[in-house]
């Protein structure tokens, strides 16, 4: 019987050689500009100004990056000459890598105008590997982008094929053939090894392939061997995804694309089904959605979702993101159409059956979970919010605001007391607690009679004190809190703290009222 290996790793890596002066061309045509000159992108190395990029005609002429803009303006007289943005360059290369997703969920950025993508069994959905390349290459030249394109086993060499090498596909286990006539620049070692590889006659990687590595890692670095093994296809460092990869995913493809809200919701129902048919098969529920919009001209909108529990129910999820995108500031633009929407849960967790009442409907705590859903898709996660305890014996600074939908959870079940009718502290108190006007016993006595906003109130119930020490690695002010629970004639309640004690140090004592009982 014969047995079954692992599939080969599938490594593609894209290069923009013109991402600076395609990024001006863009923005030329788009303000219905052209530059009358060969165009060239200079920055400042020293006190000198070199060229960084230059496009196709500058190239045609002579003029490539590295050469010095005096030599440029020697060689030709007439140069369009713009200062390097290498923010705006790093810019557009991210949002090539997040249109590249389109083909990959593993995609890595190779600063500063390479991107490279783990294509490992999903080539077969463009036709094979030449039909992904054509489909890659036909839609970066739409959008005018000067692109060279390798498929390797390895990540490093499908770069060296694709930055020193006419770009093509190396089949398995054939890479050491296809990169031995590159030039040895395409292990991008340090310009004192290159130079000392040419010195010793070593210039292409076919020069080093059949040589032992010891004497090669002992003259030359380890460094050197290591990038040579790894063009080879001998050896193989998987890329880091740039985005956490999806637990699960649907997608839909759209041979001619939408624009029309109808057509969108339409789709996000269909991808709605089919993503928690796929949660309802492993058990899971999901916590964290997202939605992915690719336009035909490459733009990629990406809009997340966020639940307070497990969610694998169709009908929800899709009227949760109908809300999501109503509830937008800057509302969802498909421009010419898009032809490529995307469904993942980016988070799950084991979600139990839930139990049911006798009457048939859901528990409580999960009818005020879909609404807190509901609420935060609508108007943002950061709007809905809970408290949730924080190790601090200080009433203000018990409990902090966290978003509802978060993942924290509390430190512990908090069962205020009671006593006469009312919990032991209110739910909310002032911010900055008022001064107060008290007739009290003294000197540790619950007040009798005080006196808030221009009114007096007397008491007729009071209980306390519950002592509250300050904390004295955090507060400067070391003396202590006496709170009373108090109730005047009219059944009004009250939180009151008394701060110091009477006969004790020289500061005066202080009553404050911190909250009001409902």
């Amino acid at each position: 019987m014969k047995s079954i290996g692992l599939r080969k790793k599938r490594y593609l890596a894209l290069w923009l050689p013109l991402i600076s002066t395609d990024r001006l061309h863009r923005q030329f045509r788009a303000n219905g500009q052209k530059p009358a000159d060969p165009l060239v992108v200079v920055a400042r190395k020293g006190n000198v100004s070199t060229l960084v990029g230059a496009d196709a005609p500058a190239r045609a002429k002579g003029l490539v990056p590295g050469l010095k803009l005096a030599d440029a303006r020697a060689r030709v007289a007439r140069v369009d000459v713009v200062e390097h943005d290498e923010e705006a360059d790093a810019k557009l290369v991210e949002a090539i890598a997040d249109w590249c997703d389109r083909y990959s969920p593993f995609v890595a950025i190779e600063p500063p105008d390479g991107i490279v993508c783990d294509i490992t069994g999903v080539a077969h959905l463009f036709g094979g590997e030449p039909g992904l390349i054509a489909d890659m290459e036909g839609r970066l030249r739409m959008q005018g982008f000067s692109a060279r394109i390798a498929i390797a086993g390895t990540s490093r060499a499908a770069r060296a094929l694709a930055r020193f090498g006419g770009g093509g596909i190396a089949p398995p286990d054939a890479e050491a053939q296809w990169t031995a006539t590159l030039r040895i620049e395409a292990l991008e070692c340090e310009s004192k090894v290159s130079l000392a590889l040419h010195r010793a006659g070593l210039k292409r990687i076919a020069d080093l392939a059949a040589r032992p590595r010891q004497p090669l890692a002992a003259r030359f670095g380890e460094a050197m061997t290591t990038a040579l093994a790894q063009i080879l296809g001998e050896v193989d460092l998987p890329i880091t995804p740039r985005r956490p990869l999806p637990d699960f995913v649907a997608e839909q493809r759209f041979a001619d694309p939408i624009g029309l809200r109808d057509d969108i919701s339409l789709a996000l129902e269909t991808l709605s089904e089919r993503l928690c048919a796929q949660l309802h098969r492993h058990g899971q529920g999901g916590r964290c959605f997202e939605a992915a919009f690719f336009r035909a001209d490459g733009k990629v909108t990406r809009i997340e979702l966020l639940s307070g529990q497990p969610l694998k129910d169709a009908k929800s999820l899709r009227r949760l993101f109908d809300m999501r995108l109503e509830a937008l500031t800057d509302p969802l633009d498909p421009g010419f159409g898009f032809d490529l929407i995307r469904l993942a849960a980016l988070a799950g967790d084991d979600m139990p059956a839930a139990q049911s009442g006798l009457d048939g409907r859901a528990m409580a705590e999960v009818e005020v979970r879909d609404l807190t859903d509901r609420l935060s898709a609508r108007f943002g996660a950061g709007s809905v919010t809970r408290f949730v305890p924080r190790n601090s014996h200080l009433p203000e600074q018990a409990v902090c605001e966290v978003a509802a939908i978060s993942d924290e959870r509390p430190a512990g079940v908090w069962r205020p007391g009671q006593s006469f009718g009312m919990p032991s502290r209110p739910l909310f108190l002032f911010h900055l607690p008022p001064n107060i006007e008290v007739i009290a016993e003294v000197p540790h006595g619950p007040p009798r009679r005080f006196r808030w906003r221009k009114a007096w109130f007397d008491i007729l119930r009071a209980e306390g004190p519950e002592r509250i020490s300050p904390e004295w690695w955090h507060d400067a002010d070391e003396r202590d809190r006496d709170y009373f629970r108090i109730e005047d004639a009219k059944g009004r309640r009250f939180w009151v703290y008394r701060h110091g004690f009477y006969g004790a140090g020289s500061d005066p004592v202080r009553w404050y009222l911190h909250g009001i009982f409902p």
